[in-house]
């Protein structure tokens, strides 16, 4: 029993002392990017968009789906059939919003972004988490934001 109580705590150090496993990759969490050199994509009305309700454009699927944010198009993920992948890599339209978890992807960067650090991604994030939840989101505010507000401005 003390052997193994002992192989189990050298197991255990190896882990903490690499700190990739624990703050990195080998965790599966990802840090969004704060820019995106594709924004210029953006379509230019993205108050406007269909709810996280609608189904795929393509095979009607009523989940996993995402709204590209170039064109408004919905279409599903890739753990569907696809259908969002194939719209980037035969339009182009990298930029897209998961109506699962309103994360936003750009494919051409192959990451997530921070739709709360980027303010061009604030209306279609808000709006979008309106249609989801009801309420508008808890964006963070900035010292000058929070001067604004108090200042009546």
């Amino acid at each position: 029993m003390a052997n193994q109580a002992s192989s189990s705590s050298t197991a255990l150090e190896v882990l903490i002392e690499d700190e990739e496993f624990l703050y990195g990759a080998e965790s599966g969490w990802v840090e969004a990017r704060t820019s995106c050199d594709h924004l210029a994509s953006l379509s230019s009305d993205l108050v406007h968009i269909p709810t996280p309700e609608t189904p795929c454009n393509r095979c009607h699927n009523p989940s996993e789906n995402w709204l590209c944010l170039c064109c408004k198009e919905v279409l599903c993920s890739r753990f569907v059939n696809k259908h969002m992948l194939e719209h980037y890599q035969k339009v182009n339209h990298c930029l897209a919003l998961s109506y699962s978890d309103l994360s936003i992807w750009c494919f051409s960067c192959d990451a997530y972004l921070d739709a709360q650090a980027i303010l061009q991604l604030h209306p279609v994030y808000e709006t979008a988490y309106i249609l989801k939840f009801g309420q508008a989101p808890p964006f963070p505010t900035t010292d000058n934001q929070a001067e604004a507000s108090t200042s009546g401005n």
